[in-house]
């Protein structure tokens, strides 16, 4: 596919656990609207306690296929977030070739299952660290860099439908996405001098590899009292949110459309959390 002329057109966007789901999905999105990408992936297992399919360097391979197809150029890196080093000098590389850095999806993230007390170290590490500490390397590193560029700006951080919810059976997941929303808010208030809107997403049900049905139905049929903090969607009741979907909301936010928003917590979640 030719270049196109999108809203985002002469952007570049930064986009974290852009290997599949969600990630490839926004990066995918953001590079049709115009904008050029750079994407970071772990494509590796995180850890030992995350107990479903990691992505692989394949996964962000495909990634950089679909992003050229759009017309579109790309940087792609393995990397983890909760490596600064790594961060920073992506972050350096990615200005250097493009010239810029005006919009930050800080999506990578893992989830485990577990009741509080009865959690690991290593699972409350690995969730809180990736989610929460990851996130919070990642803003650090491209933030800068977006005040340079004197652009002004747009940082999406995906949060979760746990951000602003209970979900029990997974509190170390919901405690790194409530922090998200407190960055989140934060953040949108500091960089309000620089023109650089900050807002958080909160996604329910999207159909990505994290979600794990067999580990939820274990959790369930324990604790049966714990799935009724997970309610159908109104709008789509017998199933899941597709990352296309989300990507929806995540490019309106990066552009323009969006100018008046920033320390805004959106429910992606088809009204869900009406419930």
């Amino acid at each position: 596919m030719a270049g196109q002329v999108g809203s985002l057109q002469g952007r570049v966007a930064f986009i974290t656990g852009a290997a599949r789901g969600q990630g490839r999905a926004h990066a995918v999105r953001l590079a049709r609207e115009g904008a050029d990408i750079i994407a970071l992936d772990l494509c590796a297992p995180a850890s030992p306690s995350v107990t479903y399919t990691a992505a692989t360097r394949e996964d962000l391979a495909e990634t950089v296929r679909l992003v050229e197809g759009e017309g579109r150029k790309v940087l792609a890196r393995e990397a983890d977030v909760r490596d600064d080093a790594a961060l920073r000098q992506l972050v350096a590389d990615g200005v250097e070739q493009f010239g810029r850095l005006d919009i930050l999806v800080a999506n990578a993230g893992v989830l485990g299952w577990g009741r509080v007390w009865e959690l690991t170290d290593e699972q409350w590490d690995t969730v809180v660290g990736i989610n929460l500490t990851g996130t919070w390397r990642t803003l650090r590193a491209a933030v800068p860099a977006m005040i340079e560029a004197g652009n002004g700006g747009s940082i999406v951080v995906v949060s979760s439908a746990a951000g602003v919810k209970a979900t029990p059976g997974n509190g170390h997941y919901a405690a790194s996405k409530f922090g998200l929303t407190a960055l989140t808010n934060t953040l949108a208030i500091e960089l309000g001098e620089y023109n650089i809107r900050v807002n958080s997403i909160h996604p329910y049900s999207v159909d990505t590899p994290m979600i794990e049905p067999e580990a939820m139905m274990e959790i369930f049929a324990k604790h049966p009292a714990f799935v009724h903090s997970f309610p159908p969607m109104p709008l789509q009741p017998k199933g899941f949110m597709s990352p296309d979907e989300v990507s929806d909301v995540v490019s309106w936010l990066a552009g323009d459309g969006s100018g008046t928003l920033s320390g805004t917590q959106i429910n992606v979640d088809k009204g869900a959390l009406k419930y």
